[in-house]
């Protein structure tokens, strides 16, 4: 994602992190998987990005208690996490109720922005505002949340934001889905830049591979010029939270005066409609 190995480090340790505390769990130990490609990574670059990993371990509270390094042809890191919850609240991402508010904790665009990076269309101190949201732990989102009703969350990655927030409708007792879920194109934040970078086709295979799998179950109810972005897969994204719609936007204040600048209500769960998520 990024070509300094310290924060490579703290980014790869920060998303491994996020599933632990989608689940409103502290994390209580973490194992280092570090795939060491030694023919273009020198062991001092090896060494700054496991450095870079420790820091998010130590700053999520967490122990590092070892790990695994295997020589491989490509570098990749990340880390085995294990986490606890008190009092048996565990936030599933499938529990979402009908009225529920959506509120998301980080800005949307990681895969498009991090992909001008590697293209050099854009710099390093241009790209500053993904790389800072990426290397933030989602910590601050879940600590605050512990606060509120958390009917269902869901950490953004891979599968965009379209992707996670289909998780989020659950399967009835019958196996029918009752629910759908309305997106407020609107009012996803995005990192600067965004739409005109997307608009130059610098757009990751993840992301239109979420999309060609995807778009059958989306429809479009509001006038876009592109609806990539809301498929983009992201790397250590914001925390998406269902919580009651009475309470969001006292929840969305928290969450900006703890540090998550962006966050904001960006859909809600509703009647099931003639496809399971509404652009609208």
């Amino acid at each position: 994602m990024v070509d300094d190995p310290y924060e490579y480090g703290q980014i790869a340790a920060a998303n491994s992190l996020s599933d632990i505390f989608a689940m409103g769990a502290m994390p209580k130990t973490a194992l280092n998987i570090l795939m060491w490609d030694k023919e273009h990574v020198s062991a001092s670059e090896a060494s700054e990005i496991l450095r870079g990993g420790l820091d998010k371990i130590i700053e999520s509270k967490a122990v590092l208690l070892g790990g695994h390094t295997t020589i491989d042809m490509e570098q990749k890191y990340g880390l085995s996490a294990t986490g606890v919850v008190k009092n048996n609240m565990f936030w599933q991402n499938s529990s979402a109720k009908i009225g529920d508010a959506l509120v998301l904790s980080k800005p949307i665009g990681s895969g498009i922005i991090t992909t001008a990076m590697k293209n050099e269309v854009i710099s390093f101190m241009q790209a500053k505002e993904c790389i800072e949201s990426m290397k933030m732990l989602n910590l601050i989102a879940m600590e605050t949340a512990l606060n509120f009703q958390i009917n269902a969350c869901t950490d953004i990655t891979g599968f965009g934001l379209i992707g996670h927030s289909l998780e989020m409708r659950g399967i009835q007792a019958n196996g029918i889905l009752e629910k759908s879920i309305m997106i407020y194109a609107a009012e996803v934040p995005f990192f600067d830049g965004l739409q005109d970078l997307a608009a130059q086709g610098l757009i990751p295979s993840g992301s239109r591979a979420n999309k060609e799998c995807l778009s059958t179950k989306v429809r479009v109810a509001c006038d876009l010029k592109e609806d990539i972005y809301y498929y983009d897969a992201q790397t250590s994204g914001g925390l998406l939270f269902a919580l009651p719609k009475n309470i969001s936007e006292k929840f969305v204040t928290k969450l900006k005066l703890a540090g998550c600048y962006a966050a904001c209500v960006v859909g809600e769960v509703i009647p099931k409609e003639d496809c399971d998520i509404v652009l609208g």
